[in-house]
């Protein structure tokens, strides 16, 4: 499957990328490193997480975001990428935003 990735989840990526280069120098790459691994393999594992609030929701696996997602023909579509320490009702709204 191929894998698309839209500008809100992008801007999600560059929020979390700019709070762990303030925490230290490096992690910020190291962050959207790690993202785009976990995001890359939706090409073969898309579809198989739980849904949540309408989008599939896979977790990250070294930090604690979460990538919500929905199918389209013969591809992944990346809507959001949320802190998962964020209060809850910001997340539905965000995703209600997105879709």
């Amino acid at each position: 499957m191929k894998v698309k990735i839209l500008s809100s989840a992008i801007e999600d990526l560059h929020i979390g990328r700019s709070f762990y280069e303030k925490q230290s120098e490096g992690v910020g790459d190291y962050f959207l490193d790690s993202l785009f691994a976990d995001i890359d393999s939706l090409a073969l594992h898309g579809g198989i997480h739980q849904k949540f609030h309408g989008y599939h929701r896979m977790l990250a696996k070294r930090f604690p975001f979460a990538v919500y997602y929905k199918l389209n023909d013969n591809s992944v579509v990346v809507w959001r990428v949320l802190d998962l320490r964020s209060n809850p009702s910001k997340i539905r709204r965000s995703l209600k935003w997105s879709g």
